[in-house]
């Protein structure tokens, strides 16, 4: 079994309240999780009204097809046009690893 993650860092638009950064991230956390059937939260920069960073996780039998989940979540996040990526962090994991 393999634990895949994804952390991106993203700048938002013409947004200038917390109000309207929610209003921008959250359809993007529903469309990952609808589309792709993984765990997605906001999950950092919280108190940032035009950043934020959204966490990506996923669990599979093989690391080519959480690397492959991980690849599409990445691709639909850079074609957002109400958001610029900045940044992508990953992780794999195996359940062997200690």
């Amino acid at each position: 079994m393999f634990t895949g993650t994804l952390t991106a860092d993203l700048l938002l638009g013409d947004v200038h309240s917390l109000k309207g950064k929610r209003a921008v991230v959250r359809p993007i956390v529903a469309e990952l999780r609808r589309r792709f059937a993984v765990a997605a939260a906001e999950v950092g920069d919280v108190d940032l009204h035009r950043r934020v960073q959204v966490g990506v996780a996923t669990v599979a039998g093989d690391a080519g097809q959480v690397t492959d989940v991980l690849d599409a979540c990445e691709r639909l996040l850079a074609e957002r046009p109400e958001v610029t990526l900045l940044s992508t962090h990953r992780q794999l994991f195996s359940d062997t690893d200690a």
